[in-house]
């Protein structure tokens, strides 16, 4: 047992290495799409569609419902994004704020779950999340909300800091949403096209479900930016 843990340590370390050097191949090509808008946006979003399709539907295999359920929420977030980001009044600064709510409620959950331990979320669907990770997430989301809505002149800073939250706990409601449907495929990524990331699914997840209820919002809102 004694000589498994260095060997666990240093397979921990060479995951952890690869997730970071894959988000720094990927990120800066992404984040440079969101920021210029068309038409890059429009071509990762034609990129992404059917890579995230093809993982959803060998995610829901032998379950047709779920697979029609599945395409239609893919279709739904994408066109969200690209609805969202070519909104004459604040597209891009409403898809960075998005995305860094969703990043900073991975960050604050990830840390604070390992952190701060405890009572586990929905340990029949993904055992690794806890309530304190909920917590985090949702914390640190209002902080990176709060801040784009200063740095872009938004609106009201404490109004954004409790819509961060909210959008933070719907990011986790999106990432069980995919880790249910893993589950019951049998599978522990959605696919293996990220080294050290999975699929395409295992990274939007969360996003995914932040961006539709973003687009619904602002649909309810006649296109206006709503806070």
């Amino acid at each position: 047992m004694a000589a498994s843990a260095p060997s666990q340590t240093r397979g921990k370390s060479r995951a952890l290495f690869v997730r970071i050097v894959s988000a720094l191949v990927l990120g800066p090509p992404v984040l440079a799409a969101l920021w210029f808008g068309f038409p890059w946006i429009d071509l990762l979003g034609a990129i992404a569609a059917p890579l995230m399709a093809a993982e959803w539907i060998r995610l829901s295999r032998g379950r047709p419902v779920a697979r029609a359920v599945g395409l239609v929420y893919v279709v739904g977030a994408v066109l969200a994004l690209l609805w969202l980001r070519h909104q004459p009044e604040h597209g891009r600064e409403t898809v960075v704020w998005v995305v860094a709510v969703v990043w900073a409620t991975d960050i604050g959950a990830y840390f604070v779950g390992r952190t701060v331990g405890g009572a586990k979320l929905a340990p029949s669907i993904s055992p690794g999340k806890t309530w304190s990770g909920l917590a985090g997430g949702m914390a640190v989301a209002a902080v990176a909300s709060a801040a784009c809505g200063w740095i872009f002149e938004l609106g009201d800073t404490w109004n954004l800091a409790v819509y961060g939250a909210i959008l933070g706990a719907v990011g986790q409601a999106g990432d069980l949403i995919e880790s249910h449907a893993k589950r019951r495929a049998g599978l522990k990524d959605s696919g293996r096209l990220i080294p050290g990331h999975g699929g395409v699914l295992d990274r939007v997840d969360a996003l995914m479900a932040v961006l539709v209820v973003v687009a619904l919002v602002r649909l309810a809102a006649g296109g206006a930016w709503p806070w």
